[in-house]
């Protein structure tokens, strides 16, 4: 191949990954107020990080490039976004499992009304949780789904 093939070919390329990637950004900017930010202490305080949605972390091992599984006591969510968090990775119950089998519910003193609780739990737009103890899910998340809303 000839070095005028290689260079038109080269600035061809160029050009299309240009406009995908301002079509991109053109796209995504009609979602800037939904997202969520997630901090490790209470009162928003200590590190923490903002995740732009629509997005599912089936694990919070690696969020840029740290792990935040079990971490998090605070967050602030967008007004275009609805947050639900998970105590376990891969978006999974853990009660729910239990409510397959009555007489162990009753052995271990679990209610029904547990296991609804326990399922998710569910923040909507402009939530402020300054501590996640409130809802017994201090440094308990381990999952997450944040959907945008119009």
């Amino acid at each position: 191949m000839n070095l005028n093939k290689i260079v038109t070919r080269t600035v061809k390329t160029i050009f299309i990954v240009n406009a995908l990637l301002g079509g991109v950004s053109t796209a995504y900017a009609g979602n800037e107020n939904c997202w969520a930010e997630f901090f490790e202490n209470s009162n928003y305080a200590g590190p923490h990080f903002r995740l732009a949605g629509p997005i599912q972390l089936d694990n919070l091992q690696n969020v840029n490039g740290e792990n935040w599984a079990s971490r998090i006591d605070s967050i602030k969510v967008g007004p275009k976004a609805r947050l639900v968090i998970f105590e376990n990775i891969n978006f999974k119950l853990t009660l729910k499992e239990i409510a397959n089998y009555p007489d162990l519910m009753r052995a271990l003193g679990v209610t029904e009304q547990d296991v609804k609780e326990d399922s998710e739990l569910i923040f909507g737009s402009n939530a402020n949780i300054h501590d996640l103890s409130d809802f017994n899910f201090h440094h308990k998340i381990r999952s997450l789904k944040i959907d945008c809303i119009k």
